[in-house]
């Protein structure tokens, strides 16, 4: 895993839970964190793996993926500037039931999990923080199964889409077709099927790895409900 210390990635509070939090009670994570650059693919925690860091995302966005027993994986959800990953640390020695991957190249605030825990155990928003986080992330892997296992390839597609370009604040967005399928669980071969169907409906462009958004209405249009109900779920959960 390659981290980079960085200085133009951006502050601590540039994540919105860290800046939620009551500024007494967030001063006492800042000695501790330490601002880092991540690439595109880099694996930050492998399933079954013990949460040793917590990770607040600046900008950028990082995959959630449940690995099969073969090997294969699929994507249960995404965690940008507005969410944390490894919180559950703070409220004792956890191990990471998902795969973490940098979806899109990333900077983040880390802090080592026991550091996290001693600040939580004395701070009410803290351990808060990781409770509530950690309900919105449930949330998203309901929804997430449930995407997969109804919708289209076409619609998942979108959604995804949609949840990456709000991610990434652009209406461009860097993947890779192998990347993109990985997410979605299905072929390369499907992804390239169904992204020329939207780029010939010039909903999209997709060339050379990075796709730009053309029709955000149709977009959405074309996706399935299950964009709206994560985009609901998290404002009602936050």
């Amino acid at each position: 895993m390659a981290l980079t210390q960085v200085a133009n990635a951006g502050l601590p509070l540039d994540n919105k839970l860290l800046a939620s939090l009551p500024r007494d009670h967030f001063d006492r994570l800042l000695p501790h964190l330490v601002t880092l650059s991540l690439p595109q693919g880099d694996v930050l925690t492998e399933a079954g793996d013990e949460v040793d860091q917590v990770y607040f995302p600046h900008y950028g966005m990082l995959s959630l993926l449940a690995v099969l027993r073969d090997g294969k994986a699929i994507e249960t959800a995404t965690v940008g500037r507005e969410g944390v990953v490894g919180a559950m640390a703070g409220l004792g020695l956890y191990k990471s039931l998902v795969r973490v991957v940098v979806q899109m190249p990333m900077a983040c605030s880390r802090i080592a999990a026991t550091h996290f825990r001693t600040v939580a155990a004395t701070s009410d928003p803290v351990r808060n923080l990781a409770i509530r986080y950690n309900e919105v992330l449930l949330s998203q892997a309901r929804v997430t199964a449930a995407c997969n296992a109804l919708h289209s390839i076409e619609a998942r597609f979108c959604r995804w889409l949609l949840q990456s370009a709000d991610r990434a604040a652009s209406d461009t967005v860097a993947l890779t077709q192998e990347f993109l399928a990985e997410m979605l669980g299905v072929r390369r071969t499907s992804v390239t099927e169904v992204a020329s169907k939207i780029q010939g409906a010039g909903v999209i462009t997709y060339s050379r790895g990075v796709i730009r958004i053309l029709d955000r209405a149709t977009l959405l249009r074309m996706s399935c409900e299950c964009y709206e109900t994560l985009v609901d779920q998290s404002v009602a959960l936050s």
